[in-house]
């Protein structure tokens, strides 16, 4: 069996943010995602930085969760040899664990608990390719 070319080796929430001042208990829920990467070149480690708000119409997010997911690529040495489909499923890997994580904090907050629902995310792909830098 092939070995897969990246692999997850860790995730970490590092920022949590709640403002229940901002919260309303209406249905107009917005969410924002805002992926970032940076690959470190030297150690084969991709960083997928995934901050995720949560929002209502015309008010400030009332929960920012800031994710980071490392990556381990095993024939990759340049930014250039990253493969198209990384961009993508290392989000959909990721994205799990946030929406675990929101639904957690939410709930724990004493707010009816806050659950996702899955998302195509496909759209980020161009999103975090071009946030991409090399370290």
């Amino acid at each position: 069996m092939q070995s897969a070319s990246f692999s997850i080796i860790n995730y970490q929430f590092d920022k949590v943010y709640i403002n229940l001042h901002n919260y309303k208990k209406e249905d107009d829920l917005g969410i924002l995602f805002q992926p970032k990467g940076v690959f470190q070149k030297d150690k084969k480690i991709f960083e997928l930085i995934f901050l995720v708000s949560l929002q209502h119409k015309n008010t400030e997010p009332f929960v920012r969760i800031n994710c980071k997911g490392l990556f381990k690529f095993k024939d990759v040495e340049t930014i250039e040899d990253i493969p198209d489909f990384f961009y993508i499923n290392s989000i959909a890997i990721l994205f799990p664990y946030v929406r675990s994580y929101i639904s957690l904090v939410t709930t724990q907050a004493n707010i009816p608990g806050i659950i996702l629902p899955t998302y195509n995310l496909s759209s980020l792909e161009e999103k975090l390719r071009n946030n991409t830098t090399e370290a």
